[in-house]
Order: structure tokens, then sequence, then C-alpha cells
């Protein structure tokens, strides 16, 4: 597991959860920092919106659908959640500047 790669890996909350992509951020010791990747953008209000990033090389990343990365809320999660440890992808080189730029807005 390295930085910028992208997992499937179960995602809780309050009343249930589901498999997710998540992109794999920072790493720690026995624990990852990850941010969620949602194919939902469009009907979001502007504040949410303005939170996401835009994936523009998806299908290069492994991912099914144009995807965005959800800044808002950063999650750590123990490395023991992520049964499979091989990620499905991750980001291009170009995605990668893209995502720490728009970070550092």
């Amino acid at each position: 597991m390295k930085p910028f790669d992208i997992f499937i890996t179960y995602m809780s909350w309050d009343g249930g959860g589901k498999n997710r992509p998540v992109l794999a951020f920072i790493l720690g010791d026995g624990s990852v920092d990850v941010y969620q990747i949602t194919t939902k953008y469009e009907g979001k209000r502007g504040s949410i919106q303005a939170q996401y990033f835009k994936i523009e090389d998806w299908e290069q990343a492994g991912l099914l659908m144009k995807s965005y990365i959800d800044t808002g809320t950063l999650i750590t999660l123990s490395m023991s959640t992520f049964k499979d440890k091989t990620p499905i992808g991750n980001l291009t080189e170009n995605d990668k500047r893209r995502f720490l730029e728009f970070l550092s807005d």
C-alpha cells in the first residue's frame, strides 16, 4: 500500500455502510488516512462540490465511472480494514499533481 493507491473497502456510518473506493493518502503505523471517492457530483450544493476533486484519468485509475475525491473529510482507518491489500489502481502522475495543487489552494 502506498500513497495515491485506490482501494475498495467497507465504509460504515450510522445506520449502514457499503463497499466504496477510497484514496490512500497518508500511511501511518498500522493505519492509513483516506479520502472517499464518489460518482455523485451533480445536484450537490456548491459548497460541497467545491470540496470535490475531479479525477481526469479515472479509467486509468481503475475506476468504472467518472469520479471525484471528496476532500471534505480525511478518514483514518486501521490497516486491518483492508481485506485485500491489492489496489484497484492509482492516480496518474497528472492527477497526483493536480490533486496536490487542489489541496494547497
